[in-house]
């Protein structure tokens, strides 16, 4: 066998002459460790658990032929050198050696001299081979090693190593993606150094760069998972905040970074304080893309140098009207609630197989006294950053249990009538005996009522939303996971949620008849939720194929403009209890300007851009 002294070559001799191997072992034995056998069928057993930098074999051999072993040979170790011994004395023997792999040839009866020199060139060959596969090892390393330098300062800045600005880019506009299907908010803010210029000009570009890195260093400790943390210019930097709830806490982010800057820089033995100016910009509030939004954070930032810096500025076009509009809806909104001038429309949702009006989403509206109607998208985000949006979700549930009531009394049916719910409320210590509350005052039975929770909602602490969905469940009320598939909830937590409805997002539903991924990941949570014994109603259907295409999957239930818009309670009069909604029915007569709400109020969504939108209530 091989001994132990790793530096000594290894040989394996091949032949069915027991005496050639003897003669082989007794020349070579000394200076190589040498193993034989008597058959290729035996080498390739051996070869299999060791390895040789030199093979040497009998080209003729009972069974497998040593011309048939030496391709089997080089497939399991190319680096390997093979010599070949032959009785035959012949030109062609020696051709079709080399033909399959063989690097030389030699014939019996062995001349010992001839052995040595074959041995003594075979394996300088086999060395040589190693230091070609060490070279272009080495080669391969460094290029990957400098491709990966050269992709990593495409987006990365060199200094700071910080992501750049393409980067930041890149990140935004998937954050926008993302915010804009799961209804969140984004927000920028872009901070510069205050008078960089005269910090280099007196201390040295040098130690204005080191104070560039500390200062990344510092701003650093402001960002929390998912946010990013760019170098956008010279004296500038940007932070990308995925998900924010609104302009406070883009303000605190803004002055925990002024805070972090007011303890001086130590740069080579120099004490340098800093200020920072900031320009804060906010999506969807100030932009619907990602230029639009930096573009505004960046003027906002130039008028918070012209304030003389050291200071935090928001992007606004017009920041009096705006801030004066604000005020005047809120004090209505506070009024409105008093005086339930907040009312509910309706939407219908059908049992695909067979057709029949099963429940009813309510969506919210405010009956403004001198504007109108007014959707959502003039007041949800002004309840939520004022801390109103628990009244109006109050007022929402009340208003749809009370009217599932009425249906109900009228010969309706036992019409499901689903709730949408915030983040917030879902917090609210007080919220499960505000049901009890709710469903006492209208009467009505809570299997009757669906509490609509969103994905991201849920998971942003699955282990309390386990315990307060349970104690809900409890209480007989229904719950449904609303626009499944956008978030980023687990199967493990989906098991152990106590749900009893999928509603798989609109964006699904939407691609499924023309996008093979998109049917293939809706016939997947269908599969998925009924595997789980969970409902499925499909969100934003618009067409009859959508409609063929999810029943044939048994999907169980659908809601969306092809069925009929959110409408005031009077306009079903007409279809409920009758059963299947006919075309004719569907409620073609609702507002150009219908917009989509959902339960967390992050985002709205205008009807003329984008599927089947729907009112939400936070």
């Amino acid at each position: 066998m091989v001994a132990d002294k790793p530096d000594k070559p290894s040989i394996l001799i091949i032949d069915d002459d027991e005496q050639i191997r003897g003669l082989l072992k007794e020349l070579l034995g000394v200076r190589f460790d040498c193993v034989d056998v008597g058959s290729a069928e035996d080498a390739l057993s051996v070869l299999g658990a060791m390895s040789f930098n030199l093979v040497i074999s009998d080209i003729q051999m009972g069974g497998l032929s040593g011309l048939d072993l030496v391709p089997r040979v080089l497939e399991r170790a190319p680096e390997t050198v093979v010599v070949m011994i032959s009785g035959q004395q012949t030109i062609e023997s020696a051709i079709e050696a080399m033909r399959v792999g063989a690097f030389d040839y030699i014939t019996k009866p062995l001349d010992l001299r001839h052995v040595e020199a074959a041995v003594g060139r075979a394996l300088e060959h086999q060395q040589l081979l190693q230091d070609k596969r060490k070279y272009e090892n080495h080669l391969e390393e460094l290029v990957r090693e400098r491709t990966a330098r050269i992709e990593h300062l495409a987006f990365y800045d060199a200094f700071t190593d910080l992501p750049n600005r393409a980067l930041l880019s890149d990140r935004f506009s998937q954050a926008l993606v993302g915010a804009a299907r799961s209804q969140r908010k984004v927000g920028l803010i872009l901070i510069a150094i205050d008078r960089f210029k005269k910090i280099n000009e007196t201390f040295g570009y040098r130690i204005g760069d080191l104070l560039l890195k500390q200062v990344a260093a510092r701003l650093q400790t402001c960002v929390k998972n998912g946010d990013t943390l760019a170098r956008s210019g010279d004296d500038e930097f940007a932070l990308l905040l995925r998900r924010v709830t609104g302009t406070e806490e883009l303000a605190d982010v803004s002055q925990a970074i002024a805070d972090v800057l007011t303890p001086p820089f130590s740069v080579k033995g120099n004490q340098i304080y800093v200020t920072g100016s900031s320009g804060l910009s906010l999506f969807p509030n100030d932009g619907q893309d990602t230029e639009t939004i930096m573009k505004n954070a960046a003027a906002a930032l130039f008028r918070a140098k012209e304030l003389g810096g050291n200071c935090h500025q928001f992007y606004t076009a017009e920041m009096n009207a705006r801030a004066l509009e604000h005020l005047t809806l809120e004090y209505n909104l506070r009024g409105a609630i008093e005086n339930r001038q907040l009312i509910n429309h309706y939407q219908p949702v059908l049992d695909l197989a067979s057709g029949k009006v099963v429940g009813m989403e309510a969506l919210v509206r405010w009956q403004h006294p001198e504007f109108g109607l007014l959707g959502p998208a003039k007041f949800i985000h002004l309840a939520e950053d004022t801390g109103l949006i628990l009244g109006v979700a109050d007022l929402v549930m009340s208003n749809a249990c009370a009217q599932a009531r009425r249906w109900r009394e009228n010969g309706c049916g036992n019409l499901r009538m689903a709730v949408n719910i915030s983040a917030r409320q879902f917090q609210d210590q007080s919220f499960q005996e505000k049901i009890v509350r709710i469903l006492g005052e209208a009467r009505l039975d809570p299997q009757s009522l669906e509490l609509e929770i969103t994905e991201t909602s849920i998971m942003e602490n699955a282990d309390s939303a386990v315990k307060a969905l349970s104690a809900i469940r409890e209480l007989g009320v229904r719950i449904a996971i609303d626009d499944f598939g956008t978030g980023y909830s687990s199967l493990s937590y989906l098991k152990r949620l106590p749900i009893d409805t999928v509603k798989l997002d609109q964006s699904f539903v939407k691609g499924a008849t023309s996008d093979p991924s998109d049917a293939a990941l809706v016939m997947a949570i269908i599969t998925l939720a009924h595997n789980l014994r969970l409902k499925v109603i499909a969100e934003g259907v618009e067409t009859e194929e959508q409609r063929a295409f999810l029943r044939l999957l048994r999907c169980d239930e659908a809601q969306g403009y092809l069925f009929g818009r959110p409408a005031p309670a009077d306009a079903f009069d007409s279809m409920l209890p009758a059963g299947p909604l006919r075309k004719q029915d569907r409620l073609l007569a609702s507002p150009r300007s219908e917009l989509k709400h959902r339960a967390n109020g992050d985002q709205l969504i205008a009807e003329g851009t984008a599927p089947s939108p729907k009112l939400r209530v936070s």
